[in-house]
């Protein structure tokens, strides 16, 4: 007798071809993913979104998978099951991870080196917060950069996930911090948050605000995730022993032109050389987090494990801009294009 084969199904949003989030983001009913050798399936509660997601739609992010693809890349949920050489303590506990690709979806299978637990005091939403973008921020602000008590440091976009994350530990390490946001109710949360100099970028050039405000002083960080015509701006602000992080290219974001915007984003950054770099001891960082994720997990879990402390012992507060339906995707989408998002936008399952 012939029975049929039955899979396991669970819903999620695939980013389908280059376009609007009308035209791009799809809900299908898809196979189940089965946990491998050092992971973990986790049942997904509710998923972050990220600019990069924005960036993938728009066909402009070099590490995406072909269309169509699950994206995402945090999410926070129960672990149902749990793989060869994974931590079996973890079934059935409130996690938050981290995935290269496939947060939108109900079900991940993920490293559990991208996994921590959560105490019961932490909620979903604000746990969601601690993947993507403070990780992001905690790399550049704790593993890569040490920032001193009363060190100079501007923050780019410092209203948004990753830019509040930043702002939050950057004030935990003593910084005096700058920063620039593009409305005047994101510039009040900045200064509620300690900034001492918050700028709208839309109304002021930010690099004669900054030099009228340091006098003869210069920054020791810059945190850029806009990169063109801030990138040769953000160097002339920096004194010797300065660096500048850059985390993202968000000037070229929703230009069209292809290739030629591309090259144009190029030409305001300018040419770099080495030599130059070392004559005025500066420096230049880039960062990428699936690259991180990829060549180095044990980043992720040592990272997510000191975000939890720091949240425990109240250093760090996730700003959660707001938790939307599974189904006002769309919507979060473009909130977040518009960059009309403040803190972290998170989506939630439900029924």
């Amino acid at each position: 007798m012939f029975f049929p084969l039955t899979f396991a199904l669970m819903r999620a949003y695939y980013l389908t071809k280059k376009g609007t989030s009308e035209e791009s983001i799809e809900l299908r009913e898809v196979e189940k993913p089965t946990v491998k050798d050092g992971e973990v399936l986790v049942r997904t509660t509710h998923f972050g979104l990220n600019f990069a997601d924005v960036i993938m739609r728009q066909g402009l992010y070099r590490e995406a998978p072909a269309f169509p693809f699950i994206p995402g890349y945090d999410a926070c949920g129960i672990v149902e099951e749990v793989g060869p050489n994974a931590d079996p303590s973890l079934l059935g506990k409130r996690v938050v991870l981290m995935c290269k690709f496939g947060g939108y979806a109900e079900y991940i299978s993920t490293s559990v080196l991208g996994v921590a637990a959560l105490p019961d005091s932490l909620d979903s939403a604000t746990a969601t917060a601690l993947g993507t973008q403070y990780l992001t921020a905690w790399y550049m602000a704790v593993q890569q950069q040490n920032i001193f008590p009363n060190d100079k440091v501007l923050i780019h976009a410092a209203a948004g996930g990753v830019g509040t994350a930043l702002v939050q530990l950057c004030k935990w390490k003593g910084a005096e911090v700058y920063a620039t946001a593009g409305s005047a109710e994101k510039i009040r949360s900045l200064e509620s948050a300690g900034v001492k100099k918050a700028i709208n970028y839309k109304e002021q050039d930010y690099f004669s605000v900054l030099r009228k405000e340091l006098g003869n002083e210069r920054l020791q960080v810059a945190f850029n995730a806009i990169a063109g015509s801030t990138f040769k701006k953000d160097l002339r602000l920096l004194g010797s022993g300065g660096n500048f992080h850059m985390f993202g290219a968000a000037e070229r974001s929703g230009q069209k032109g292809g290739m030629w915007s591309t090259l144009g984003l190029l030409r305001k950054m300018g040419l770099i050389l080495p030599l130059i770099l070392m004559g005025k001891s500066r420096g230049i960082i880039g960062t990428n987090m699936l690259k991180i994720a990829q060549h180095r997990p044990e980043v992720l879990q040592r990272g997510m494990q000191h975000l939890l402390e720091l949240h425990s012992q109240g250093h760090i507060k996730p700003v959660i801009g707001r938790v939307f339906k599974h189904t006002e995707l769309k919507e979060a989408h473009n909130l977040l294009e518009q960059r009309k998002s403040k803190g972290k936008f998170v989506v939630e399952w439900g029924a």
